[in-house]
């Protein structure tokens, strides 16, 4: 019993790193292996712990950075909010494509958050958001696995 449990708790940390900022799948898939989970397995979990906070983000953020800009905060989201906007050239560029692209770099500063804040920020649709981050997640998901299986055979 034990055992599983231990197992149930190897996976929780492993989702829960893939939904923090910055961190994302890129630390969650490498932990996971580390931590005994078969590569496919901590890919799996990573992926879908990832996109948790695409939607949160999506539906509210709009409303909370609509309201933050009519209090003191308001230099500090506009900051935040330029900051996310120059990531987001790819995307006011490329549109979808793009939204891919930013968030398929396995890169700090690119991924799942950055791409969804761009994209909100930018007025995306969520019918437009959801699926581009899934396929750019699932792009850089395979890169940051396959490097992690490379750094293992050495």
């Amino acid at each position: 019993m034990t055992s599983i449990i231990e197992f149930l708790t190897i996976e929780i940390r492993v989702i829960l790193v893939a939904a923090m900022p910055i961190i994302e799948l890129r630390g969650a898939i490498p932990m996971g292996i580390a931590m005994g989970l078969s590569p496919l397995h901590a890919f799996v979990i990573s992926y879908f712990g990832s996109l948790i906070p695409v939607p949160f983000i999506v539906f509210a953020f709009r409303p909370v950075v609509k309201w933050l800009r009519k209090t003191v905060l308001k230099n500090f989201v506009d900051n935040i909010s330029t900051r996310a906007l120059n990531k987001g050239e790819r995307i006011q560029k490329y549109g979808f494509l793009g939204l891919i692209l930013l968030v398929a770099i396995p890169l700090p500063g690119t991924g799942v958050y950055t791409g969804t804040l761009a994209a909100t920020l930018l007025d995306m649709r969520f019918k437009w958001i959801l699926p581009a981050v899934m396929i750019g997640n699932l792009i850089a998901g395979m890169i940051v696995l396959y490097i992690s299986q490379g750094v293992v055979a050495l």
